[in-house]
């Protein structure tokens, strides 16, 4: 039997042909969002009225948000090609140049993880998006001549968790800077009902409110927890998702009821064991951890200080009440304001 005849059994299940399958592509299908929805509604209408390339794009947020999802529906909506890459995959000038220059007119080229593009790549897309042409030096040595190539109007969008770290001269050429932010529990309950409804899988309503309160707030993890939970209901409850099926489920995979998985709880458990609470850096707890710095700060920190469980401050990481009561652990005396710790380590 081809797996193009049963492209949902879980039999079968890629991840990335279903993530595709859920991935909605027009704006009135992309739950949440709403203000930024509402500002790309007129933006790409005005320029299709136009006849125009929409305008470069920046988009930043914590992983999972729909970052590619928008530059798929942007692409979508145009009516235009949609060409995607990593920075990290973009090496040298040339690697640049010939996705550049093979773009047709009104594509919506998407650079994910922008802030990892290397300079020389930075200087080149200056030029690109403000003239929609490229220097290209050809030959060597003192017969080298500079040639400017002339580019189709496309349409940059670029992708980031970490803002700060894109060079300001980058920054400015983007018309659209557009942040998304943590999901609400009532809009993870709409997508994971309308991800339940594509999978053509039963899930109470009760249970859509329990799984939508360990989704971390972010889409990507709401549907990998429901394909997840779908397996559990075919096995253990006739295929359908119960509020049973979601907290055994759960319990399973070490995702308690607040959506903490276990790394969560060992950075908290960590700063509480070890260093007192806190404060200490983020060097320093990403070694206790055994967890990488960048990983540290992107995925887990941002959860956990949104969920009121974390705090940054100038002098490092300090965990909250509520952690101590999420944890089920004794709250130790805060430290001393002003107290030195030798095993601080770097503060961010």
């Amino acid at each position: 039997m081809s797996t193009d005849d049963h492209p949902l059994h879980p039999e079968f299940d890629d991840p990335d042909r279903v993530e595709n399958v859920l991935r909605p592509r027009l704006l009135e299908d992309f739950l949440g969002q709403e203000q930024v929805k509402d500002n790309l509604r007129v933006f790409i209408r005005a320029a299709r009225e136009r006849g125009e390339s929409l305008d470069h794009v920046f988009l930043s947020g914590p992983p999972g948000l729909g970052k590619t999802t928008l530059a798929t529906i942007m692409a979508h909506e145009m009516g235009t090609d949609l060409r995607i890459t990593a920075a990290p995959a973009l090496d040298k000038p040339k690697d640049l140049a010939g996705i550049l220059t093979s773009l047709q007119e009104g594509t919506v080229f998407f650079i994910d993880e922008i802030h990892r593009l290397k300079a020389s790549l930075e200087e080149m897309l200056y030029v690109a998006m403000e003239d929609y042409e490229i220097d290209w030096v050809i030959g060597q040595g003192p017969s080298a001549r500079t040639l400017r190539v002339p580019l189709p109007r496309f349409t940059l969008v670029g992708a980031t968790t970490r803002p700060g770290m894109v060079a300001s001269p980058l920054y400015t050429r983007f018309g659209i800077p557009i942040r998304l932010d943590y999901y609400s529990r009532e809009e993870l309950g709409s997508i994971i009902r309308r991800s339940a409804a594509i999978l053509e899988v039963r899930i109470e309503e009760n249970a859509v409110e329990a799984l939508a309160d360990s989704c971390r707030g972010t889409p990507r993890v709401a549907n990998r927890l429901l394909r997840r939970m779908r397996d559990f209901a075919q096995v253990l409850a006739q295929g359908v998702i119960t509020t049973s099926v979601v907290y055994q489920g759960m319990e399973r995979l070490n995702i308690d009821r607040h959506g903490l998985e276990e790394q969560d709880r060992q950075i908290l458990r960590a700063i509480i064991e070890m260093y007192g609470g806190g404060p200490v850096g983020a060097e320093t707890l990403a070694i206790s951890v055994g967890e990488e710095l960048d990983s540290l700060e992107v995925f887990y920190e941002p959860f956990l200080i949104q969920q009121g469980l974390l705090q940054r401050t100038a002098r490092g990481r300090i965990v909250t009440r509520r952690a101590y009561q999420v944890l089920g652990m004794p709250e130790s005396t805060p430290p001393v304001e002003g107290e030195h710790r030798e095993d601080q380590g770097s503060l961010f």
